[in-house]
């Protein structure tokens, strides 16, 4: 054996490689109890409690595609709105075609990935600044589109059909499960597709684009594949939406507020973190409806706490707790160990 092997396999012995570290795998555990004892709840409490989760539900779906296609693909866009509607017309108009609404919300997601093909083309022509306002514009243009079009109601909306026969209390819990469903669709989506090929390579876009290109990367491929994902889950949480609401609003649904909301969550919760986007909707969630009742002061808190979040905390409040501790729940790179350092 050369010198330069011996030195290798002892290089390699001297560390731990690992793709998760034991605090990962006990957290896993306790998330899983979590899900469990989450998809009892419609048995065990009232369903108010279960209506407000549903908004919460659809608030970290919706900002999990926001931080993929932003934290970790670099696509700052402030258009996802376009397939927030687009995913709730699109429950509607499968509906009056005679689809089940709950069946036709994964229809939806995969309607909003039709869309986001040309989109992206479109798109990506654009760089930094003009990429995020040239996907408000695109959304403005949809919205625009679906008032033209009477079979969806117009500018004054319209109603779900398909669900006025079932009982209350069922619809409320078949609309809770498939709320879970698609947080656990989209949470658990992130972390897969980060944890593969897929997802070092939106890394090393995000980071350097052109140094990515120069190692072999292809980074059109790269953006575009996260920009269809996101695209299908942004539009399932819009086909979610409209279970919930039982009606659409061109108006509402196209509103921009959808693509702040989902700036602010992740921005507070942890930029480039897949637990971000869970923290955050916790704290936005929080401070909605306990700041609901204050008017447009409600809007400034919120705007005061996504400022000094920025300022203080650019990692985010799950940045501060994995430099605190080290835990990561979604851990999509690699640990580096001393062996004999048990932890």
């Amino acid at each position: 054996m050369s010198l330069s092997q011996l030195l290798t396999e002892r290089a390699a012995a001297a560390v731990d490689v690992r793709r998760a570290a034991r605090t990962s795998k006990a957290s896993g555990g306790a998330l899983l109890a979590v899900v469990v004892l989450l998809a009892a709840l419609p048995y065990v409490v009232f369903s108010d409690i279960t209506d407000t989760l549903v908004n919460f539900y659809v608030l970290v779906a919706l900002a999990s595609m926001w931080n993929l296609l932003a934290g970790f693909g670099g696509l700052v866009s402030v258009g996802q709105q376009a397939f927030v509607g687009i995913g709730a017309y699109s429950v509607i108009a499968l509906a009056d075609l005679g689809v089940q609404p709950y069946l036709a919300v994964p229809l939806a997601a995969l309607t909003c990935v039709v869309f986001a093909v040309p989109t992206s083309w479109l798109a990506f022509r654009l760089r930094g600044d003009y990429f995020a306002v040239g996907t408000w514009v695109i959304a403005e243009v949809y919205r625009l589109l679906v008032v033209r079009v009477d079979a969806l109601g117009g500018a004054s909306g319209k109603g779900l059909a398909g669900l006025s026969g079932l009982d209350p209390a069922l619809r409320g819990a078949l609309t809770y499960w498939v709320a879970l469903a698609l947080t656990l669709a989209t949470v658990g989506g992130c972390y897969l597709l980060l944890r593969g090929r897929v997802g070092l390579s939106l890394m090393a876009v995000r980071d350097e684009e052109t140094a990515a290109s120069a190692a072999g990367i292809d980074v059109t491929r790269a953006k575009r594949i996260v920009y269809l994902v996101s695209a299908a889950g942004t539009g399932a949480a819009g086909g979610v939406i409209t279970i919930s609401s039982l009606s659409v609003n061109p108006d509402a649904i196209f509103n921009v507020q959808w693509s702040a909301y989902m700036i602010f969550i992740v921005v507070i919760g942890g930029i480039g973190f897949v637990e971000g986007p869970l923290l955050g909707a916790v704290v936005f969630f929080a401070l909605q409806q306990l700041l609901a009742d204050y008017g447009s002061w409600y809007l400034v808190l919120l705007g005061a706490v996504g400022i000094a979040a920025a300022r203080w905390l650019p990692g985010g409040l799950w940045g501060l707790v994995r430099d605190r501790t080290g835990l990561s729940l979604f851990p999509v790179g690699y640990y580096v160990r001393d062996p004999g350092h048990a932890r």
